[in-house]
């Protein structure tokens, strides 16, 4: 099994909930239902893990300048012909260039400039000798060199990392820290991108209590949406808090549709199995044209999906592993769909089981929260990460990834199991 391959794009049916559907074509359907958001212009600053919208050519070369890479000092390599620690070549120092000025003196036969690192290369020097190769004498007016030089040492062409017309990276590259040097080192303070989402988050149930607030009997701590509002940022959206839907068809509606007029997506949590209070999925079959949906996996069995006024809406189950484990599983990947992004699924690695990963047949994939080591000899080794679970949250925030173990009776220890590695971002 491999987990978000994709099929056949089709378009989204609805089906009844005692339909169960396969994980794929859950996923697939999806992703063909989900738009790429429209491209706009942003500040460097807010580019970090955006997809670039076009290819990005250098305008001008960089460096713009021969420079140097090392601190020491620009000579006619001719002149250090011979220069050993024995019997070093002595040379005139006549000017000293920092980094940021432009030289002014050229270096003439029998002479030498103390440079420092990024310097432009002086006129008539085509190499620079490492200070740790040189002593200087005579209070700094003479240095000493005790290693030969030759042509071209240390000095970094014109253009050399990109000339005119190159090519720096292509549309559709995922932005991070050394691209957005690249656009800074061509001169520019802008790039288009895929817009980065809003994504709505809102917990739904009478149940819910904020943290800080006490708790009455019956009432639970709202663990959810902080835990999503988390996901959606680490995916690279912008989460915006809806606060908590109390069971109310009113006040769900006017969420609801805030969300779709405001945000590019929403996520919610609560309210989409069987249960007869549920009144989140009352308003969504009134305003949205939505799938209810029972996927062939343990947790996060129910799984509603739709759009309200082109807005994509993900309800995820209330169980708080349930909802982050399909978070990971559908929203995440339509996300990072949303922003342009060709890789939307972490990847799965093979790992040796630490001890027996039993389960019952039942139809479904099993996803067991793990946490990861390397053993003697370099094995991924997966072992349990505590109680599996679906409101068993502190295992979850141990682990390291799912294992996934296909309908049957699991894996005994020593056999190998797939795991889907949370700790590493999307792969394929």
């Amino acid at each position: 099994m491999i987990l978000g391959a994709e099929g056949p794009k089709r378009r989204a049916a609805s089906v009844t909930s005692k339909n169960v559907i396969p994980l794929e074509e859950a996923q697939n359907r999806i992703l063909a239902t989900v738009p790429r958001l429209p491209t706009v212009t942003v500040a460097l600053a807010d580019a970090l893990g955006l997809v670039s919208a076009e290819d990005l050519a250098a305008t001008e070369p960089i460096p713009p300048f021969a420079n140097t890479g090392v601190d020491g000092y620009a000579v006619r390599a001719a002149d250090t012909a011979g220069a050993t620690p024995d019997s070093p070549v002595r040379l005139r120092v006549v000017d000293e260039l920092p980094a940021g000025k432009a030289p002014t003196v050229p270096v003439g036969a029998g002479e030498a400039i103390r440079i420092m690192t990024g310097a432009p290369a002086p006129e008539g020097a085509d190499a620079i000798v490492m200070v740790e190769d040189t002593t200087a004498e005579d209070a700094g007016s003479v240095v000493a060199i005790s290693k030969e030089a030759k042509p071209g040492d240390h000095i970094r062409p014109a253009g050399g990392d990109l000339g005119v017309g190159d090519r720096a990276f292509p549309a559709g590259s995922v932005l991070g820290p050394a691209h957005l040097g690249v656009v800074a080192s061509l001169g520019q303070p802008t790039v288009a991108v895929v817009r980065r989402p809003r994504v709505a988050v809102i917990s739904t149930g009478d149940e819910l209590v904020p943290p800080g607030e006490p708790l009455n009997i019956g009432q639970i701590r709202d663990s959810n949406r902080p835990m999503l509002m988390a996901l959606v940022a680490q995916a690279g959206c912008e989460p915006v808090d809806f606060g908590i839907g109390v069971d109310d068809d009113a006040v769900i509606t006017e969420r609801l549709e805030k969300a779709a007029a405001t945000c590019d997506a929403a996520v919610t949590s609560g309210g989409v199995s069987m249960g007869d209070y549920d009144i989140i999925k009352i308003v969504l079959r009134r305003i949205a044209e939505m799938n209810w949906w029972q996927v062939a996996i343990r947790p996060a069995k129910p799984l509603a999906f739709g759009m309200l006024s082109g807005v994509p809406i993900f309800g995820l189950p209330g169980n708080p592993v349930s909802s982050h484990v399909s978070f990971e599983l559908f929203a995440r990947p339509a996300l990072l769909q949303m922003m342009g992004q060709r890789r939307r699924f972490r990847p799965v690695t093979p790992a040796i089981a630490a001890h027996d990963m039993r389960r019952r047949v039942d139809g479904k994939l099993h996803l067991d929260r793990v946490t990861l080591r390397r053993d003697e000899s370099g094995r991924l080794v997966a072992a349990s990460a505590g109680g599996q679970a679906s409101n068993v949250l502190s295992a979850m925030a141990s682990s390291d990834g799912l294992a996934l173990l296909p309908d049957g009776e699991g894996v005994a220890a020593g056999d190998t199991v797939d795991v889907l590695r949370l700790d590493l971002p999307a792969d394929h």
